[in-house]
């Protein structure tokens, strides 16, 4: 792959995930998210890592954000529309940023653009050595996974389920009072 294309794409995957950031509308967020998973995904499809890059179109791109959308479904999410202003969380924030681009310094540092890859042994990055590797050495961590990705679902589900209010209840009740003894 060319040069110039790792560059439009990696800039367009900073692009995508800035917009994650800095999108006030939940979707807007989510749909920007999307660009950012696709983008890294080319990326791993031009490094030659087929299977992984389609794995994280099918799965991340895919099935994952497709729940995150049935989430923000259920839970109605609105734009927000004045800035939330809790100061703590913003210095942690920066803080953060902080750090990621210091630690993105000393990665791109003259000394460590050099990087030497090892050999690959023959079949590293096929399904087969995928599955084997996902079946029988990581077989704990992947059904934990599946047993977590269940327990947001149920969690999203319940946390959408909307019980009436009591107030409500009682002012319905008062009000059926007073027709049930019209009634009589």
């Amino acid at each position: 792959m060319p040069p110039f294309l790792y560059i439009f794409l990696g800039a367009l995957a900073i692009v995508s995930a800035l917009g994650v950031v800095i999108q006030r509308n939940p979707i807007h967020s989510l749909l920007s998210l999307i660009g950012t998973l696709l983008t890294v995904a080319l990326l791993f499809i031009a490094e030659d890592a087929v299977v992984v890059g389609l794995l994280q179109i099918i799965v991340y791109a895919g099935a994952i954000m497709v729940l995150f959308l049935f989430v923000i479904w259920l839970l109605n999410l609105q734009t927000e529309s004045r800035p939330t202003g809790h100061l703590f969380l913003k210095f942690i924030g920066w803080l953060g940023a902080a750090a990621l681009a210091t630690e993105l310094f000393f990665i791109l540092a003259p000394p460590h653009l050099q990087v030497q890859f090892a050999g690959a042994p023959a079949g590293y990055g096929s399904m087969e050595s995928l599955a084997q590797k996902l079946f029988t050495d990581y077989l704990v961590a992947f059904e934990v996974t599946s047993f977590l990705l269940l327990a947001a679902i149920v969690g999203a589900v319940a946390l959408a389920r909307r019980l009436p209010a009591p107030a409500a209840d009682a002012v319905s009740a008062a009000e059926s009072v007073p027709a049930m003894e019209q009634m009589r």
